[in-house]
């Protein structure tokens, strides 16, 4: 069945579903497959996957704060995580940041593809952890709780009321989780079902606060469970860039008379597959890089560049994709200056010309730039 309907004491029925138009769905998940599958075999140094999953990670924390209103800066967020002593952390700003990188620490613990069950007891941890030191008026760290809470607003699809007490709450969340680990819901895709995960325990809304951290950091944890790699702290900036729809769709599927979650699924998996293109580019960036060092040094090994030169390359394989430089900017600004600038015209020129003759630089309007794709026509 797709559907389960379950009466509570005072809010009425609630329905637990994974009714969608496969129609819409399927195509979506097929690309994410491809495109996962493309992606988890590209080759990445062990240092690079750690400098790249710790960018994700404070990008996914700035987001996810920031979708709650949060008002740190990406930079600031990275500044906490990184440089803050835990007993220096007071502003409640900062707090939340901090709660939120530790709720990742907890989920980095799951093992991949691992028999994973959802428990209310995770969900209260991660909660806790969450909402740790947060004095919120109603809200208890790792407790549901027991008064009414409206959410949403008028310009996003209306104000909904969730579930209004403490009972409706512990029969709601019992069967969420037992509906969750069911065969049913466990034979679908990865992300389909930790969209579900989400979608679902933001609609019953069981905490005072900090429901919207939990439920996007749960489905995180769901996603690290069955083995995705990267996505677990990528989907959170896909919100926070496109938070109005992200709360539109959950509306739409939360007002749906057939139970159909087709809008939710479906802005979850266009997002699931932007983040991996995003990952997919970058790591590709990566690895052309290495490759060019290489390049670039087998010729210096070879006596067909000079020493110069090739600290001249490399500094352009650092500098941002499209940078331009011309005679007179290699030799007064940063950081080639530091190459050229006791180098007479006439040298500076031959070594631009030499290495747009070998094809590695190409010549644009304003001058020379680097050709990253150099390799792919040899």
């Amino acid at each position: 069945m797709s559907v389960k309907k379950i009466m509570t004491f005072k809010s009425g029925k609630f329905v637990f579903s994974h009714n969608f138009l496969k129609s819409e769905i399927q195509p979506l998940d097929i690309e994410f497959k491809v495109i996962y599958n493309s992606l988890k075999n590209l080759p990445i140094l062990p240092s690079l996957s750690y400098q790249f999953e710790t960018e994700l990670i404070i990008r996914s924390i700035f987001s996810t704060a920031a979708i709650e209103g949060n008002p740190l800066q990406e930079s600031e967020v990275g500044e906490i995580i990184n440089n803050f002593p835990q007993e220096n952390i007071s502003e409640v700003k900062n707090i939340e940041i901090y709660n939120l990188k530790k709720a990742y620490d907890q989920i980095s613990a799951i093992a991949p593809e691992s028999n994973f069950k959802l428990s209310e007891q995770f969900i209260k941890d991660i909660h806790k952890t969450v909402t740790d030191r947060l004095s919120v008026e109603l809200c208890m760290p790792g407790c549901y709780r027991n008064h009414i809470v409206k959410v949403g607003a008028k310009q996003f699809g209306g104000i909904d009321t969730p579930p209004k007490c403490l009972k409706d709450i512990q029969i709601l969340m019992a069967h969420y989780v037992e509906w969750f680990n069911s065969n049913n819901i466990q034979a679908l895709t990865p992300v389909i079902r930790s969209a579900l995960g989400h979608y679902y325990l933001a609609l019953i809304h069981p905490f005072g606060d900090g429901n919207g951290r939990t439920a996007r950091i749960i489905e995180a944890a769901l996603l690290r469970a069955s083995g995705i790699k990267y996505l677990p702290t990528m989907l959170s900036n896909y919100y926070y860039d496109n938070m109005n729809e992200y709360f539109m769709v959950f509306s739409r599927s939360r007002k749906s008379k057939e139970s159909d979650i087709t809008p939710f699924l479906k802005f979850v998996l266009t997002g699931a597959i932007k983040s991996l293109n995003e990952v997919k580019e970058r790591i590709t960036f990566y690895i052309q890089k290495f490759v060019l060092q290489n390049y670039f040094q087998n010729l210096r090994d070879e006596k067909e560049i000079t020493k110069r030169q090739l600290e001249l390359l490399n500094l352009l394989l650092e500098s941002p994709e499209h940078t331009v430089i011309t005679l007179n900017s290699i030799q007064k600004d940063l950081p080639f200056r530091v190459l050229y600038s006791t180098v007479s015209d006439r040298t500076a020129r031959r070594d631009l010309m030499k290495l747009y003759e070998a094809g590695i630089l190409e010549n644009v309007k304003t001058g020379f730039r680097l050709d990253r794709q150099i390799l792919n026509a040899m």
